[in-house]
């Protein structure tokens, strides 16, 4: 067969191969239809006739964005960016240089002596007006030391702020511009928070001025932070960060319910642990600064500590001619409760007895020897220079013991701690309550004075005074130094 026969046989097969095929689906496919044919639609012919539609949120959620932007814009112009100057001394360190072996082969020991320098330190902050007359609520540790403080407002006006007062026992400041017809956030009623509600932090963050994030109140209550004297501070996961101290957390009526203050962070950046001021305690720590320039605070004038099952405080000593002395307070004595408040932590009682008015008359109850009983107490103000002490280590506003089988095995203090005095009970407005000694610290060493018992540490609480104390105390699991400060 000739080649030109062989290409037209192949032709020939495939033209009724597709003759062929073609018939094949015409009888399968019988019925058949496109999704679009089954409904009764035609495919849209070009991309242009694509027309998104628009969300639509469920009523419920809609409400609820429409609180949060309305809360948010509330707030955003009450909120302030503070910028402080403050000059700060320091001395340069040595260069690395006048180590090296062959400066010292020619000079010795004898480092060149660099004078002190002076610097500018700047930092930034934020702050909440509560006031249309300017006055505006700040952290402490935001304006402290501050040489300058500059008030910047959302509509880019620029003020300069004087302090009106001072409280680094809450670490709240107040502040004063000279200008009318301000924005304000009204102060709204912390105590009425409950865990889980949704909160706005406003705030200028790394210098962001205007910056809202959101999220719920984690917890209430938080003591023992150790940021400041009296903490009762609100716990929220509303992203904060440096930069956001002094300003407002707010619910979703715009109300000021707290200020933002301090992170838990390893890395300086939010982790989703924030800690806020309650607004009622800064709106009685602001009516005194203003009306009193400083804050007046209550005084019962006992040494407590906590119960473990959280039931009252065990009064561990009453100072003489205190409130509580009078009143009849003993030593073992169990407070269950304070003006009707249950009494839970230490912290807690110091709280409700600060906010107390000098010359009040309270009923606190107790618990005697088994028996429950209410007793009477007229409120002094608290005045720490006229606090009187109990001995020698009540200087510092501490209880001490010297260390026993009983104590070794009520605070879990190891074998190895052989000798020592323990701390029995702190006064958290003393000193040494202020520089962070617990109850169950084990006191070693007293500045240079090895402390074996109670005369030890006596004598070098007399040779200090009233200048610096440093202690080496045992936290279990470790030793560690705790510096007190001179008293003021």
């Amino acid at each position: 067969m000739s080649r030109r026969s062989a290409k037209w046989l192949l032709i020939l097969f495939l033209v009724g191969l597709c003759v062929g095929g073609g018939y094949w689906l015409g009888r399968h496919t019988q019925g058949f239809k496109l999704p679009w044919e089954k409904s009764g639609n035609k495919p849209l012919e070009k991309p242009s006739q694509l027309v998104p539609q628009q969300l639509i949120l469920p009523k419920g959620m809609a409400d609820f964005e429409q609180r949060v932007m309305l809360a948010a814009n509330k707030a955003l112009p009450a909120v302030v960016n503070i910028n402080t100057e403050k000059k700060v001394r320091f001395q340069p360190s040595p260069s690395p240089f006048f180590n090296d072996p062959f400066f010292r082969r020619f000079f010795g020991d004898q480092i060149p002596y660099f004078a002190p320098q002076e610097q500018i330190q700047r930092s930034l902050g934020s702050g909440v007006i509560v006031t249309q007359d300017g006055y505006i609520l700040t952290n402490h540790h935001v304006i402290a030391g501050a040489d300058v403080i500059k008030v910047s407002l959302i509509d880019k006006r620029v003020f300069d702020a004087r302090v009106v007062g001072l409280d680094p026992k809450t670490d709240l400041a107040l502040l004063k511009i000279d200008a009318t017809d301000l924005p304000l956030l009204p102060l709204g009623d912390s105590s009425k928070l409950e865990v889980g509600q949704f909160v706005l932090a406003v705030g200028n963050p790394f210098g962001l001025s205007g910056t809202v994030t959101m999220g719920i109140v984690s917890a209430k209550g938080r003591a023992n932070i150790r940021i400041a004297d009296y903490e009762d501070f609100i716990q929220t996961d509303a992203p904060i960060n440096p930069g956001n101290s002094g300003g407002a957390l707010v619910n979703l009526d715009g109300e000021l319910v707290g200020i933002n203050t301090v992170i838990f962070s390893q890395s300086g950046g939010n982790i989703g642990i924030g800690f806020a001021i309650p607004s009622n305690m800064a709106k009685g720590v602001m009516y005194n600064l203003i009306e009193y320039g400083r804050v007046v605070r209550g005084w019962l004038g006992v040494a407590i500590q906590d119960q473990a099952d959280g039931k009252g405080v065990i009064v561990q000593g009453v100072m003489p001619n205190s409130p509580a002395e009078k009143a009849g307070l003993k030593q073992g004595d169990i407070i269950l409760s304070y003006r009707g408040e249950s009494i839970e932590s230490g912290s807690e009682l110091k709280n409700l007895v600060g906010e107390t008015a000098p010359g009040e008359k309270v009923e606190i109850k107790i618990l005697r020897s088994g028996t429950e009983m209410t007793i009477s107490v007229v409120i002094a103000e608290l005045k720490e220079e006229e606090i009187p002490e109990l001995s020698v280590m009540n200087k510092l506003g501490i209880r001490v013991e010297e260390l026993k089988k009983e104590l070794r095995e009520q605070f879990g203090i190891p074998d190895e701690i052989k000798e020592g005095v323990v701390v029995i009970a702190v006064d958290e407005a003393g000193r040494a309550g202020e520089a962070g000694v617990e109850p169950g610290d084990v006191i070693l060493r007293a500045n240079q004075t090895l402390v074996r018992r109670l005369s030890d540490l006596e004598k070098a609480l007399e040779s200090a005074g009233d200048d610096q104390i440093i202690l080496w105390v045992w936290r279990t699991p470790r030793t560690i130094t705790l510096v007190i400060p001179p008293k003021e």
